[in-house]
């Protein structure tokens, strides 16, 4: 496994979205995935955790050296100050309206009736700061009949359309992703919508309440593509692009692997078969097209399998590099920490936590040019913040 030089904490915001302040009372991966884009970015994002409950139920999932870091936690939560509070207790309560006076965001995915129940409704947090955005991430939208429904990943890829792909590819059973894809998507619908209600408020339009409902940005995520024969009315009933729901769509094999290759326009789909050794299938009418390629989608993937396992993977990567058409070697889990590119781009850093411990972390990946994102301080234990965040007594 590759080695990087261990950095450490170096306490400096610079995103675009420094002098944001931020209280996030989200818990999971839904919310802490939308802060953090923020919290990468600058914002100064206060974490607000049930002191009733133990703090965030991620803290507890999975290995990890101090008991209250679990490593999705610890991936989500970085840049973030935690603070422990209560909201049953009046002192707490308290202290989070103090907290909202001065803040720029409000954001939580707590089922709205309960915060409205705490005094913590959109309302209350506007009455103490009326240019506050207020982002509540919920599971549905608050007119529709499922509004009341608890969300969670499981329920949203079923919902939505999306496990059905895999029964639609496979001709089996449908399935889950495997991978926290709706709620990671959902969480990227969040922090879009924060940026956009502060640039509005920029814009003099004041705070407002924003409103995140899983089950439609997830759904409008899969049915981009998806609508496909369904696009047009009356359409022709057919759902799910053709080309991503065909079972032949995979890395193909190798003489010593897996590879991925994707010729586009015409002239890569016609030098890839001269170098396949079989220059005459792009005159076959079922490929010489995109359109018609598009049709006999299988039959093309079928066809560049017997192809590819001829040659090794670096041999097809040479090959395809000198005649620009896109491939990638296909990479398993472990092999993405010694992937070349990603080793240059310092896309996975070593740390030392303040703690004392080591841990890997991932760079955020979108570059500004005069306001870099960065991480600038390690996952935080409950409650560590308090006294900076509150004030000692």
């Amino acid at each position: 496994m590759a080695a990087w030089p261990v950095l450490e904490w170096d306490g400096e915001r610079t995103g675009p979205l420094k002098g944001i302040k931020v209280l996030d009372m989200s818990t999971v991966v839904l919310g802490p995935f939308a802060t953090l884009q923020l919290a990468d970015l600058g914002a100064e994002v206060i974490k607000i955790e049930n002191a009733a409950g133990g703090g965030d139920i991620m803290r507890r999932a999975g290995d990890n050296p101090t008991g209250d870091l679990g490593p999705i936690f610890a991936s989500l939560n970085r840049n973030k100050k935690s603070v422990a509070l209560d909201a049953s207790i009046a002192e707490d309560k308290a202290a989070i309206l103090a907290l909202a006076a001065e803040a720029d965001v409000f954001f939580h995915n707590v089922r709205m009736a309960g915060m409205e129940r705490l005094g913590l409704g959109y309302e209350a947090l506007k009455a103490v700061n009326p240019e506050i955005v207020y982002v509540h991430c919920a599971g549905f939208g608050a007119d529709g009949p499922y509004a009341k429904r608890q969300a969670y990943d499981d329920i949203i890829q079923a919902a939505s359309g999306f496990a059905a792909l895999f029964e639609m590819r496979d001709a089996g059973r449908p399935q889950y992703a495997p991978t926290l894809v709706a709620d990671k998507v959902s969480g990227l619908f969040a922090a879009n919508a924060v940026t956009a209600a502060l640039l509005a408020r920029a814009n003099g339009h004041g705070g407002q309440f924003v409103q995140v409902p899983m089950f439609e940005c997830f759904t409008w995520f899969n049915m981009v593509e998806n609508l496909w024969g369904n696009t047009y009315i009356p359409g022709n009933g057919k759902l799910a692009y053709t080309r991503s729901v065909n079972p032949r769509r995979r890395p193909y094999p190798t003489k010593d692997g897996y590879i991925a290759i994707v010729p586009y326009v015409d002239n890569q789909w016609e030098r890839f078969f001269e170098l396949a050794g079989r220059p005459n299938i792009f005159q076959d009418p079922r490929f010489s097209t995109y359109e018609a390629r598009l049709v006999n989608t299988a039959e093309l993937y079928a066809t560049i399998e017997e192809s590819t396992a001829l040659k090794t993977t670096d041999q097809w990567l040479e090959l395809l590099d000198a005649n620009n058409i896109p491939a990638m070697r296909y990479n398993r889990m472990a092999d993405m920490f010694d992937d070349p590119h990603l080793k240059a781009v310092d896309f996975f850093e070593e740390r030392e936590a303040k703690a004392g411990y080591r841990y890997r972390s991932m760079r955020h990946p979108v570059h500004y040019s005069a306001t870099p994102a960065s991480i600038y301080a390690d996952p935080p234990s409950l409650d560590a913040d308090r006294d900076e965040v509150l004030g000692s007594e």
